[in-house]
This record gives C-alpha cells, structure tokens and sequence, in this order.
C-alpha cells in the first residue's frame, strides 16, 4: 500500500516537474517569437506543438518509458502520459488544414477580389500640378545618406548612437519629410543610455533636402531595437495578446510627438486568407502609452504598407472573373508592375503603382493612387511607358554619364502625367534630374536642376502639342523691383525678385533670362511666373520695362 502510494506520489511529482520544465520554454519561446494567441496566428499552432512536444518528451524521458520492457507497454505509457497533448495536436492539426482550405483563392476568389475597393479617378482633378520648388525629391537611399551625415555632426550623440534605417515617409503640416529615430550603437551602449531613453529623431524635409535632429526633453525609451520589455512587439504582445500586428512605422504628430503606428492585422477569409488592416495602435515612443484606435486619427499617414496595398490589388485584377480564368484564358486579368512610389496630396501619403495586363509587353495600360491611411483606391487609366522602361529611357539621354536613374515619382506636370527621377552617379550622388512623359516615353527631358529639368520639359511638351503654356503659367505681373537677391542652387545662379508690396518672391534661373543678372532695386519689370502659390514662385521670363 505504501509503496503504491509512494510510486503514485512519484508520478505526480514528476508530471509537476515536467509541467513547470515545459511552462518555462513555453515563457522563453513565446517572449522572443511573440506569437498571438489567436487560431488565425500560424505562429500559435507552431507554438502550441512545441509545447506539446516538449511535455511528451519530457514525459518519456523522466517517466522511464525508454526503459519498457516491450512496445506493447511503451505505448501504454504514452496513452497515459501523453494523450491530453496528442489529442490537442491532433485537433489544431485538422483545424489548421480545414482553416488553410476555406482560406483559398480556388474557392474564395470573390472574396479575395472584393478585398479591395477600387474607383475611378481623373488624374488632372486628383493630383494637382506643382511648381519644382515643391517637388519632392528625397529617395530612401539619399535620406540615409543625409541622415548619417546629419549624425556625424552630433558630436555628443555620434558615439554611442546610430541612424535607425526606417525613414518612414510622412507629412507633416503639410510638408512632405521623411523621419527616422536613433538606436543604439550595440548592446554594450543601450545598456548605458537605456535609462534615458534615445535622445532625438532625424527629420529631412523632401524637398529643400535639410536634415535636422530633433532633440527630445525627454527621450524615446520604447523602440523596435530595445532588447526586453521595451521593444515595440514585445510591449504590444504584452498588452494586446491576441491581436496580430503589422510592422510598426514611426511617425509623429504634427506637434512633433514620436510615436509608433502599429496596424492591427486580421484575415478576412477564412482562417489565414485575406490580410487586411482593422485599426490601429498608437504607442507613445517616451512614456509606451497604447490606444487602439478602430478610427485613425488624421494626422497618421501610413497604416496600410504598400505591400499590402498591392497584394490586393493583384487579388482584385486576378478575380475579377474567377479563380479559373486567372489561370486559363486569363481575360482581363491585370497586375501591378514591379516598383512603387509615394505622392503626398491633401496632406495624406499615397502609394503610387503602374498597372499593366498579365502578358506584359512593357507597357502601363494605367496606375493606381492608394491612401496609406483609409486604403482609399482611384484607378487611372492612361496607356503608356512602364516605369523602368521610363528609367532606361531617362539613363539614354545621358548615357555618355553613365547614370542610374532612381525609382519615378509620378507627377501632373503640365496637365500630363509624368514621371520624375533623380540621376545619380557611381557614388549614389544626384547629379541630374529626368522628366519623362506617362503617354509618349521618348518625350524625354534633362536638367542639372529641377527648375531646369521643368523648363526644359514643358518646352518638350509645347513643341509636340501636348501643353499650353498659356494655361500653365500664371498671368504676367509688372511691378517695381523692391528687394533682389542671388545664390547658387544645383550649379545655377537664380536670381530672387520681391516686387512693390508683395510678401512672396520670384525665383528665375540666370540661364533662362541673363538679364536677371544685371536687375537691380527700382528697376521696373514684367515677370512671366507659373500658376503656382508660395513664397517662391517660380519665373520662366523677365522683361525690364522703361
């Protein structure tokens, strides 16, 4: 009797064991893979199995079974020990095959082609012509650039931090920038600035290329390159164990708050099929407050990732008559090209793809204009030059160089959609600019500045008939020449023109009017300007009158 009761005491004694063995990889394992307890996580039934395996083995192992006398009683022992564990594999297993089924394009193609809400748009009315002086010309590979040399003239920061690569894409009070936060330089380094927090954030504003570190009064201690409780995913898993999230983005607010867009993802078919966005949370980047906000506050501007904005829109141009007909006969099948970009309208961050057929000759049959922020979609039909045949085209007036043009920003120039790029040299350095015409792709035109490029290209555009200059600049203003000043911009001496009253300025290029060398205050003149607003105002003539 004793000795039953001492073997049962055992045996519970070594299952204790082994549940608090199992429960500690269980901790570990979840803290640095941070899967959501969610059955639409793959990463949960993973989870769940390696419990489970970790538990029998355990099992067989302190329980004696690898010392049973026969199979016979080995496999009683594991019905004994391991039979809670094997049933609940077994029942994941099935839920996760018949999850992956009702998940798929082959039954559910509607559904994956009505994920995304596509209208039309007119391109003219949608994006609205800009002057080069607004035109942003920042690529990811030139901020990264300006950010580390940013960096190095932070003499108390450059040693024990390092620029974050992000240089998320945003607006900020209506100024195209890119942002990016600090990290630290190794582990040895977080450990001695961890109770600080990182200090700044770098700000480059995409259009006049001015790099600034914005410094914290108190710094940022929830990152994506924290090591424990701090990091990013780990502060939200923490928080919010079963939702799945997307890639936090770090922006900020148009008070300059840091913080961390954290979209929440959810799967819309069935069990693993049809990734979308359902809100998101807003984490505080210095004190780690989180809100989940179903509704995203305004001043956000990237929740949906471009990736996932053109995943959609592949399912969208696939489906549209079918699984089948995606595969054979392929009607009206479309797909997005290789390559995107972003363009900022109404203060709002847009995904920017060309759309060609799925037996692609090379060409663009349109393009679509997405809302980082309200997945918002306009499709625009307009034929025309597919975005890297627009690069080799760009790249061909200047072969000579040797340049590499960068990815298009798209563009109304003109009343016509047009593709812009920066040329760069061997060192990654911007030396040109290229515009090159949607429609009519050897309308191809250069410039060593963007005020150049513009002029050079609407010249372009009027000799072929496709812009009337009229419309595109403004009416001509005569007036006194009440302040003027010079400087060089991009190799190019401009002359700066403030007439009578006026608060706003007038930027002509000496290349296009020598006369603007030679102007003086007091003189009076006839000014030729775009249609543009702003402090600068771009000027195609000068003319001094008696």
């Amino acid at each position: 009797m004793n000795n039953n009761n001492n073997s049962g005491g055992k045996v519970v004694k070594r299952t204790l064991i082994n549940l608090l063995i199992t429960a500690i990889f269980a901790f570990f394992y979840f803290y640095f893979t941070l899967p959501a307890f969610s059955l639409k996580d793959p990463k949960f039934y993973t989870f769940i199995l390696l419990i489970a395996v970790i538990y029998c083995f355990l099992s067989i192992l302190t329980q004696g079974l690898f010392k049973a006398a026969s199979g016979k009683e080995f496999w009683i022992s594991v019905k004994t020990h391991c039979t809670i564990p094997l049933f609940l594999c077994i029942a994941l297993a099935v839920i996760y095959i018949i999850g992956s089924l009702i998940s798929s394009p082959i039954i559910r193609a509607r559904s994956y082609c009505d994920l995304l809400s596509v209208e039309s748009g007119d391109f003219t009315d949608d994006v609205v012509e800009i002057s080069y002086d607004q035109i942003p010309m920042l690529d990811a590979d030139s901020a990264r650039k300006l950010g580390d040399k940013k960096m190095g003239e932070l003499s108390d920061m450059v040693s024990q931090f390092e620029v974050s690569d992000d240089y998320t894409q945003i607006n900020v009070n209506g100024i195209p920038v890119r942002v990016t936060p600090l990290r630290y330089g190794d582990f040895f380094k977080w450990i001695s600035n961890r109770s600080s927090g990182l200090p700044a954030y770098i700000i480059i504003d995409m259009v006049t290329q001015e790099a600034d570190a914005v410094r914290l009064e108190e710094g940022m201690k929830y990152t994506t390159t924290e090591f424990f409780f701090r990091n990013v995913q780990r502060h939200l898993r923490f928080r919010f164990p079963s939702y799945i999230f997307g890639k936090p983005n770090f922006e900020i607010d148009d008070k300059g708050t840091p913080y961390w867009v954290c979209p929440r993802i959810v799967k819309r078919i069935g069990l693993f099929g049809g990734t979308d966005v359902s809100g998101a949370v807003l984490m505080n980047a210095i004190s780690g407050e989180c809100t989940y906000y179903e509704e995203i506050p305004s001043w956000v501007d990237r929740v949906y990732s471009a990736e996932l904005i053109i995943e959609q829109y592949d399912y969208y141009g696939a489906y549209q008559k079918g699984w089948l007909n995606s595969l054979i006969g392929q009607k009206g099948v479309t797909v997005t090209t290789d390559g995107y970009n972003y363009i900022a309208i109404d203060d709002d961050v847009y995904v920017y793809t060309g759309v060609t057929s799925v037996a692609s000759d090379g060409s663009n049959i349109g393009f679509i204009l997405t809302n980082q922020r309200t997945k918002e979609t306009k499709y625009y039909p307009c034929a025309g030059a597919y975005e890297y045949a627009a690069m080799e085209s760009a790249e061909g007036i200047v072969q000579y160089m040797d340049y590499e043009a960068t990815f298009p920003l798209l563009l109304n120039i003109s009343n016509q959609p047009t593709y812009f790029m920066a040329l760069k040299d061997s060192a990654g350095l911007v030396k040109m600019y290229a515009m090159v015409n949607v429609q009519q792709y050897q309308l191809v035109a250069s410039g060593t500045s963007v005020a150049e490029c513009e002029r050079n290209y609407i010249t372009l555009l009027e000799g072929s008939n496709l812009s009337d200059s009229e419309k595109y600049r403004g009416e001509a203003q005569t007036g006194t020449i009440a302040a003027i000043k010079t400087a060089v911009i991009d190799g190019n001496t401009h002359a700066f023109i403030r007439l009578g009253n006026d608060t706003f300025y007038y930027v002509i290029s000496v290349a296009d009017s020598e006369l603007a060398a030679v102007l003086e205050e007091g003189d009076r003149v006839k000014i030729y300007p775009s249609e543009a607003d702003g402090d600068l105002r771009s000027a195609y003539s000068i003319e001094l009158l008696d």
